[in-house]
């Protein structure tokens, strides 16, 4: 080599044993929701009322139903760590067991809607035509009744139970998804994936099923998330009402009912139930929008 000539560069070699690994879609979503604080918080929240909820028969302090005429309206104390109610049952042990009947209301109510709102938003939106047309008029009337007046007076026409109120709230909720699906398989509809697969010669069901059904699955899951708080808030207020779950078996909102008539001698009984589902509907509100951002393929 002369003087004159630089010498040449170092070849650089990647290490044979460097792989590349394909993230799944459900381990990049949990990773972008480990990363958003609040989210975690209200998944934490969560997971504790449904541990409340199922351990309930092994956790309460007391029977629910149990009455006490010589602890009638304690207040919080060593004994009864949340005070007791207007007949002496401990409220403690009500607001753990009440959370039973709210998660029940808002977990089912949220599974009926799925189930029948899902299927006609994806034949809506995938077959159109005066199918979707037929559809969409009747999912925009029942739109037009707020939420909770529809919910009252399917449970009025039902009769006052639990059961029935489920059912009531589930009704009133699937005209949310049957909108939601059948715009996001209007979008899916026309992407080149869907020709790609119909071009090959999947028929139509496949092509739903297979293909446009799984890719509009997340934004289905961050509604229900979000529509569970809102089933938790309709179950309370249908309780409160009395057309939901009926004594002597607890429930948040029929606590606040028989609350109101002791604000000011016992206003325990109404803090703590109110708490609890302020709690819960802040904890699933706040758990849907971090869920939003780490489904979306579009978040950094």
């Amino acid at each position: 080599m002369s003087a004159g000539t630089a010498p040449a560069p170092a070849r650089v070699h990647p290490p044979e044993d460097e792989t590349f690994v394909i993230e799944s879609p459900g381990r990049r979503a949990w990773r972008r929701l480990r990363r958003r604080p609040a989210a975690m918080a209200s998944l934490a929240v969560v997971l504790v009322i449904v541990a409340c909820a199922l351990l309930a028969p092994w956790i309460a302090p007391y029977d629910p139903t149990a009455q006490s005429w010589s602890a009638v309206r304690q207040a919080p104390s060593a004994a009864y760590w949340l005070g007791t109610d207007e007949v002496g049952r401990d409220v403690l042990s009500r607001v753990i067991w009440g959370a039973r009947a709210s998660l029940a209301a808002g977990v089912v109510s949220v599974l009926i809607a799925m189930a029948a709102g899902v299927p006609l938003g994806l034949l809506a939106g995938y077959v159109g035509g005066w199918t979707d047309a037929v559809l969409s008029r009747l999912t925009d009337a029942m739109l037009a009744i707020p939420f909770l007046i529809l919910a009252i007076a399917l449970a009025a026409f039902l009769g006052p139970n639990l059961t029935n109120a489920m059912i009531a709230i589930g009704v009133t909720a699937t005209p949310i998804f049957i909108r939601l699906t059948r715009g996001q398989v209007l979008a899916a509809r026309s992407e080149e994936w869907v020709e790609a697969a119909r071009a090959v010669g999947n028929p139509h069901w496949r092509i739903a099923l297979r293909h446009v059904l799984p890719n509009v699955l997340p934004p289905i899951l961050v509604q229900a998330t979000l529509t569970i708080a809102t089933a938790v808030i309709a179950e309370a207020s249908l309780s409160f009402l009395g057309l939901g779950q009926q004594p002597p078996m607890p429930s948040w909102g029929s606590m606040l009912n028989s609350a109101q008539r002791f604000l000011a001698q016992a206003p325990w009984m109404a803090i703590f139930p109110g708490m609890a589902i302020f709690l819960t509907v802040l904890a699933f509100n706040v758990l849907g929008d971090g869920l939003r951002d780490a489904l979306d393929p579009r978040s950094k």
